[in-house]
């Protein structure tokens, strides 16, 4: 196929893909989360799932890891991306666009259209807790970030994980660059929740890393830096910065030695794209 074909094959391509989020959009106005919305978001999903359809935000590579974290994950960054459009004028923008609106008010309204597409889908899950320990095991830990569940023997955690970021849109971008970036820690997204003092919170699993040690911090320089990272020279130590991404929070606590390999593997960051101006 010569270039200019290639070119027409990519720009109809592109054509599609937006008169089907617009078509999206309009529905979702027009008639909320209805069982004809509820189809259209699913066929874009699964067609993003096999590589018929895609997220203008992500590369391949963050494709994959968008993949990577299921369905749930793909619906509801599409449904955040609707919320954030719904404060452009005229007809819906087709991206998340910088400026506008204050972060905490595009928060809410994704927050808030997330959990009628959530209870729709039957993907909202009441009283979380009480699911998660009956049905995966007891809560090992809570950080300020997430609450972590684990029972012995198991092969994943349960993880109730909290916005730390801007916006919920931001955070489900964040578990698809974690993905991305460390794929031996995937997060599988399985419902939305809020618990009892009312914070959202992504339900999700994950690898059970065992932990031989936490790792020290030559050893995160160099797992950061064979990704592409360098340490930013904040003077904290742990945030890093690459081409396209910022890679933060990088901490002893956030990063094991695995003892069958003997190297450090990430099981927690912040990582969010670099603003461009």
């Amino acid at each position: 196929m010569s270039g200019k074909s290639c070119n027409f094959a990519a720009e109809s391509f592109k054509d599609m893909n937006e008169q089907r989020i617009i078509a999206i959009y309009d529905s979702i106005r027009e008639s909320g989360f209805s069982a004809h919305t509820l189809e259209l978001i699913d066929n874009y999903v699964n067609d993003i799932l096999y590589g018929r359809a895609n997220i203008h935000r992500f590369d391949l590579q963050e494709h994959a890891g968008l993949c990577t974290g299921g369905a749930p994950l793909i619906g509801a960054y599409a449904v955040c991306c609707y919320a954030r459009a719904s404060f452009e004028p005229g007809r819906f923008s087709l991206k998340c666009k910088e400026g506008g609106p204050a972060n905490w008010e595009i928060d809410a309204k994704q927050e808030e259209v997330l959990q009628q597409w959530a209870e729709a889908k039957k993907l909202w899950i009441p009283d979380s807790e009480k699911w998660i320990t009956s049905t995966f095991g007891p809560k090992i830990a809570q950080q300020a970030e997430a609450k972590v569940y684990y029972r012995a023997g198991d092969l994943s955690v349960i993880k109730e994980r909290t916005s730390i970021y801007a916006t919920l849109g931001k955070a489900l971008e964040a578990i698809v660059l974690h993905n991305t970036l460390f794929p031996e820690t995937q997060m599988k997204v399985i419902g939305f929740t809020r618990d009892s003092d009312g914070m959202f919170r992504v339900v999700l699993t994950q690898p059970y890393v065992p932990c031989e040690r936490l790792a020290t911090k030559a050893e995160i320089d160099e797992l950061a830096a064979s990704k592409g990272f360098h340490d930013n020279r904040d003077g904290n130590g742990v945030n890093y910065i690459g081409d396209r991404l910022y890679l933060e929070d990088m901490h002893p606590a956030n990063v094991f030695i695995d003892p069958q390999s003997g190297k450090p593997i990430c099981i927690d960051c912040i990582v969010k794209f670099i603003k461009k101006e």
